[in-house]
């Protein structure tokens, strides 16, 4: 089964880091990408740009309308997500306690809807 882990943290907290801790941080990416890859479970991933760069797009009465940045005003914005493999949701909560966000922020774990064809 396919499983969404989202990657939440408060970015401004995160823009705080020297560039050492920054480069431990990817370097810990890096890893934990490497590893999934290689047992087969990782599908896809990518970092976000910030919240400042988001547009939030709504339809309401026919009509389209936008809103600088995201729509929820939390104290954790999404900043990146893996879309992985996994037997079932007690391997991809393993997996998804293994990203190096989720000693700072949070990890979102979501089963992927799977459609009939």
């Amino acid at each position: 089964m396919q499983y969404l882990l989202m990657i939440y943290q408060n970015e401004v907290e995160y823009a705080k880091n020297d560039a050492a801790t920054s480069q431990k941080m990817l370097a810990e990416y890096g890893a934990f990408t490497q590893s999934i890859i290689q047992s087969g479970s990782f599908k896809a991933g990518d970092r976000l740009q910030p919240t400042t760069t988001a547009t939030t797009v709504r339809v309401r009465d026919g009509k389209t309308l936008t809103t600088d940045g995201p729509f929820a005003e939390t104290r954790e914005q999404l900043g990146g997500y893996y879309l992985v493999e996994a037997k079932d949701l007690d391997a991809a909560i393993e997996m998804a306690a293994r990203i190096p966000g989720a000693r700072i922020g949070s990890i979102e774990v979501r089963p992927i809807w799977v459609y009939d064809k």
